[in-house]
């Protein structure tokens, strides 16, 4: 994929969101933004996936309440992809929507309440390699490793977490045995951790260091 940031190049776009007045309106915005070539939309998790692994976009701005997956498992689903676009999620502040929405892996927040130039201006900074995420620590969220982790390596976190063994595991998440211990070697690696116990040792430490 080439370079979006490069300003000669218009950013390629793709727009998912369930109301069809909202799609329609998001459209016309990007259409009329010299910056923006709008690819694709489509009012599905599912078949914004479908989309955008046939036509590669830059950048999907997608509903946090997108059907039928949602903004967060869409997102996640599409961080385990090769070179995924970078996802900016259009929601509210009162879902604490910036927050969870970087934990999925999203790159961008904008408020659904917002201005349309700031829509526009915040596709354009992620567009640019840029974080953009209102009322949000980004730097302290991005220094807790658990954000790094896949949607399966966090699915298999949790399931360790209760005590099952690897075999357990594979049963639990429909995966093979091997396939348990090349996840559990990247979970590893990516906390930092030698062993099953530490792991689990970190997933309730981080837990009660968002509760605190």
């Amino acid at each position: 994929m080439e370079d979006a940031s490069d300003p000669a190049r218009r950013i390629e776009i793709a727009v998912g969101h369930g109301n069809p007045l909202v799609l329609s309106a998001m459209s016309e915005a990007f259409e009329n933004d010299a910056r923006f070539s709008l690819v694709a939309t489509a009012a599905t998790a599912e078949g914004f996936l479908e989309t955008v692994a046939r036509v590669p976009v830059d950048i999907g701005l997608v509903d946090w309440r997108l059907p039928l997956m949602g903004g967060a498992g869409l997102t996640e689903t599409l961080r385990e992809r090769p070179d995924p676009p970078r996802i900016v999620i259009y929601g509210g502040e009162e879902e604490d929507g910036p927050r969870l929405a970087m934990a999925a892996g999203a790159a961008g927040f904008t408020p659904r309440h917002g201005p349309v130039e700031g829509l526009l201006d915040t596709c354009r900074a992620v567009a640019d390699g840029k974080m953009v995420f209102p009322f949000v620590d980004v730097r302290a969220l991005q220094k807790d490793p658990i954000h790094s982790l896949s949607r399966r390596e966090r699915a298999i976190l949790d399931a360790l977490a209760t005590g099952l063994t690897n075999r357990q595991l594979a049963e639990e998440l429909g995966i093979s045995l091997n396939t348990v211990k090349f996840h559990l070697s990247n979970l590893y690696d990516k906390l930092s951790v030698r062993n099953r116990a530490q792991a689990i040792a970190f997933y309730y430490r981080s837990r009660l260091t968002g509760e605190g």
